[in-house]
């Protein structure tokens, strides 16, 4: 079975810049997936308390502590979570094996 979710350097130091300031009593990011956008589906990132969501899979890279969603687990199998920049924008972005195709802007996708 491949790993759930990895995730890059680039991706757990903005983690953690974003837990850093984070409202008290939150410890990570939760992903999760939604049905919407125009391919169907689109990722969705929170705050999350690890000690509230014992049932969530939780992932630890350098600091950077990650709670998926278990209806998400099967939507993000094998996925790599980075964040990029460039000239326009600064976002997190997921390089997902499962997905069969993306919506033109990006924002969601299809399995």
């Amino acid at each position: 079975m491949n790993k759930l979710l990895s995730i890059t350097t680039d991706a757990s130091n903005q983690i953690k810049k974003i837990l850093s300031n984070a409202p008290d009593g939150f410890d990570s990011v939760v992903i999760g997936v939604d049905k919407s956008g125009c391919s169907g589906y689109s990722y969705k990132l929170d705050f999350g308390n690890s000690s509230d969501l014992k049932n969530y899979e939780s992932i630890d890279h350098d600091g950077a502590k990650v709670l998926i969603d278990p209806k998400a687990t099967m939507f993000l199998l094998g996925s790599i979570m980075d964040y990029r920049t460039d000239k326009l924008a600064s976002r997190f972005v997921f390089d997902n094996p499962n997905e069969k195709s993306t919506c033109g802007c990006g924002e969601s996708f299809n399995i």
